[in-house]
């Protein structure tokens, strides 16, 4: 009995004496977390809160074939506006957020990201019906201290989606991009 006694006296000094947890990338991932789920919606419902996602210095990283480096907030904004006048959206699979690693430490830094597949509809017209495609985008983002977005990364084959849509080359309608 005094060994089961002393057994247990030990693990738990040795418990006490574990460093302490840092919960901070897990507490930065919940409340950026919180932002990817608005700016999501935001894209769904098309009431864009640019303002609140975003730092005034962020780096937007151009995916797509052709295109630039990098892209300006400016530049989202008119792009959007442009977009989302004949273009509806919608995620089509649940919301899943993962948390993101920094590149050189390897550990979660409160960066989020997610898998989606997001239908992009082409509104009908007088002389056009409505016209759908589903294609599948991965998105990361980097925050600041003040939980606003510093960089974004957008990956999936929109201009091939977008193509389809406007000139009709391609897949026929919902079929995966």
């Amino acid at each position: 009995m005094k060994l089961l006694n002393s057994t247990i006296c030990t693990l738990l000094v040795l418990g006490a004496c574990q460093p302490p947890q840092d919960n901070a990338s897990n507490e930065a991932f919940e409340r950026n977390s919180k932002v990817i789920e608005a700016y999501v919606e935001g894209y769904q419902t098309e009431k864009l809160n640019y303002d609140v996602w975003y730092a005034d210095d962020v780096v937007i990283l151009g995916t797509g074939f052709g295109g630039p480096d990098s892209v300006s907030l400016q530049q989202i904004k008119d792009q959007d506006k442009m977009f989302l006048a004949d273009f509806d959206l919608e995620l089509t699979t649940d919301l899943v957020l993962l948390p993101g690693v920094d590149v050189e430490t390897k550990k979660a830094d409160g960066s989020v990201r997610y898998y989606g597949d997001w239908k992009m509809i082409m509104q009908a017209t007088d002389s056009t019906e409505e016209k759908s495609v589903v294609v599948k985008v991965y998105e990361s983002f980097d925050f600041n201290e003040e939980g606003k977005i510093v960089f974004q990364q957008s990956y999936g084959d929109m201009s091939a989606a977008f193509d389809y849509l406007v000139k009709g080359d391609a897949k026929a309608d919902d079929e995966e991009m």
